[in-house]
């Protein structure tokens, strides 16, 4: 886990649309990984509260998020992620399981999935926003994709909190 480096320079500085910080908190899973980790910085830079969530602490955490909550906890502990979400207006689901091997992580991501949209409920969060993947569902998928589609509908299931779901083409 090496220490990530905020740019002055941010890729989004010309949107056309502008930031709304009094929304609230906005909650950042996965921000260890490629698009978490360009996120956070973009949104702090818009004046957002941002809240990371990490499995565990560390050492390196304030000087890889400068400005932002650091709140620990895991997506599998529903209670866990009743904490980290108080307060939380809207929360980015940029995490997956695969590092748990074949025939482990789909069951894993449902579970986890699942836990990250009750708790959502439970505490008020106003929107979820998901980076799935693609895939023509019509057709056999491969675990991984099938996986990212089955998160998303659990995600969206029944919910109460609306729910965006961006499908990505593999980020190199």
């Amino acid at each position: 886990r090496g220490v990530m480096t905020i740019d002055t320079e941010h890729f989004c500085d010309d949107l056309r649309t502008s930031p709304v910080p009094s929304l609230g908190i906005i909650l950042v899973t996965g921000a260890t990984g490629y698009v978490g980790g360009r996120l956070v910085p973009e949104l702090i830079a818009r004046g957002y509260r941002v809240r990371v969530l990490v499995r565990a602490r560390s050492d390196d955490d304030a000087e890889r998020w400068p400005g932002a909550e650091v709140a620990v906890g895991d997506v599998a502990d529903r209670a866990a992620m009743r904490i980290a979400m108080r307060g939380v207006c809207a929360a980015y689901y940029l995490i997956h399981s695969l590092l748990l091997g074949t025939g482990k992580f789909e069951a894993a991501e449902r579970i986890n999935a699942r836990n990250f949209r009750l708790a959502a409920e439970e505490t008020g969060v106003k929107r979820i926003i998901y980076l799935g993947g693609l895939g023509d569902v019509r057709t056999r998928l491969s675990p991984h994709l099938r996986s990212r589609m089955c998160v998303a509908e659990e995600l969206q299931s029944d919910s109460t909190v609306a729910t965006t779901v961006l499908r990505a083409a593999i980020i190199i």
